[in-house]
């Protein structure tokens, strides 16, 4: 089996709506980065690793803090990829990379496949990269099978979404709002016309995310997508010392 099908078949065999964790790569500290990965993984249907980047567009506050910090501590995608080359290979969660476009060109397309298929990478998630442009990494990706998911927002006119979600793998990543990462404010009303649309487009599962802090957020897009992506709200819990495992069961259904 393909890394992106091990992945899109995490999410369609979760038991409920699949759960995709996001943490920022080596915080709050590097030397306990496996091991905050290990727990997640328990608990998670899928892991989403941000590697840090000084100018990280779509993220809030507290994803940008977290990056910054980790980027001072010396963390950069080589190293997260020496990281991940030491893990328990006994875990079968699938992992998604989440970088912005420079790492990944500076590190080089096609070494970089290689070397996450290598390491269990299973997708990649790069919010500054529009599908229109997204050919040559996408090759590099296809020759070892990763998926390269792509992102679709309420603001994504319908023609273009069936564009973007043809072109997407593993699963859509599906924006609840328009705006960054983190943010408190409340999703559109019309949110569960939204996912419908996003699902009925897509042939790969369709995950959502952005905002998600509460288990009724949770149910809410539990009802209209395969996946929930949680992101600031888990990682403010490792900030305050929470363990992951237990916080993630807490927006289980």
């Amino acid at each position: 089996m393909q890394p992106r099908e091990h992945l899109a078949n995490a999410i369609y065999k979760a038991e409920g709506s699949a759960l995709v964790a996001f943490l920022t790569a080596g915080y709050p500290e590097p030397k306990n980065f496996l091991n905050i990965l290990n727990e997640i993984s328990c608990e998670a249907d899928a892991v989403e690793i941000g590697v840090p980047f000084s100018d990280p567009m779509a993220d809030g506050v507290t994803i940008q803090r977290s990056s910054q910090s980790a980027i001072e501590q010396g963390v950069s995608l080589k190293w997260i990829l020496e990281q991940l080359a030491e893990r328990d290979t006994q875990k079968n969660t699938p992992l998604i990379l989440m970088s912005y476009l420079n790492p990944l060109i500076a590190f080089g397309f096609d070494k970089l496949a290689s070397k996450a298929m290598e390491v269990g990478i299973s997708g990649f998630i790069v919010p500054d990269l529009p599908y229109e442009e997204s050919k040559p990494f996408k090759q590099s990706l296809n020759k070892v099978g990763i998926a390269l998911i792509q992102l679709v927002t309420p603001a994504t006119p319908t023609t273009r979404l069936r564009e973007v979600c043809a072109a997407s793998e593993g699963f859509v990543y599906a924006v609840t709002r328009t705006g960054i990462t983190g943010r408190t404010t409340q999703f559109p009303e019309d949110i569960a016309n939204y996912l419908a649309l996003v699902t009925n487009t897509s042939t790969v599962p369709v995950c959502a995310g952005f905002g998600v802090r509460e288990r009724k957020q949770v149910k809410l897009i539990s009802e209209h997508a395969d996946g929930v992506i949680v992101g600031s709200a888990l990682v403010e819990a490792l900030e305050r010392g929470e363990n992951p495992t237990t916080f993630l069961k807490g927006l289980r259904l």
